[in-house]
């Protein structure tokens, strides 16, 4: 007869092994998201610029820059969180100064489509 508390074991290793996939799964769609934002307020300037008062449209198209920023960030530190509570077994997990990178620059990003949407 096997050992139950072995195998258990294992299969509690490999249960936090496949939460920190799915946590980075999780990022990734987060990130996505973000990046969704962004177009949905470049689509809105594009659509929206030519209408009277254009500070209007300009002034939606930030509040999805702004929804992008909160997302990108949230998203982030809800995974380092996650990282940092777990131990891998036999999974490789991203490094969080990989995600910290994406999420800074997509931050970037949207700061730079926010100031580039006012100027124009």
């Amino acid at each position: 007869m096997s050992d139950n508390s072995e195998d258990k074991s294992i299969s509690t290793k490999l249960a936090e092994d496949r939460t920190i996939l799915a946590n980075e799964r999780t990022f990734a769609s987060r990130m996505g998201l973000a990046l969704g934002n962004l177009g949905l307020a470049v689509g809105l300037q594009a659509v929206f610029g030519a209408a009277d008062p254009t500070w209007l449209a300009k002034l939606a198209a930030s509040v999805f820059i702004g929804i992008a920023i909160l997302i990108a960030f949230g998203g982030y530190t809800k995974s380092k969180k996650m990282l940092e509570r777990l131990s891998t077994y036999r999974a490789e997990p991203a490094s969080t100064r990989g995600m910290l990178i994406i999420t800074v620059l997509i931050i970037l990003g949207a700061l730079l489509i926010g100031i580039i949407l006012w100027a124009i």
